[in-house]
């Protein structure tokens, strides 16, 4: 059993349009909790928190929608 784990991953999301477009997908991912996007930052960092959700299945998400995960 894997337990609430937060990751930080390095996207091209670097608007709040880029961020209204991952929404319905990141939000439709029941394993996630909570997820987040500073776009200030030069990485574009997406911190996602949830129980069990690895690189890939986020990455799929945030695919579906477009963009990449970089890293």
């Amino acid at each position: 059993h894997e337990t609430m784990a937060t990751r930080t991953y390095r996207t091209n999301l670097n608007c709040s349009s880029c961020v209204a477009a991952v929404r319905p997908f990141l939000d439709g991912e029941k394993a996630i909790s909570r997820w987040a996007v500073d776009t200030a930052a030069p990485d574009k960092r997406l911190t996602v928190t949830g129980d069990g959700v690895g690189r890939e299945r986020v990455a799929g998400r945030v695919a579906r929608a477009g963009f990449k995960v970089r890293g």
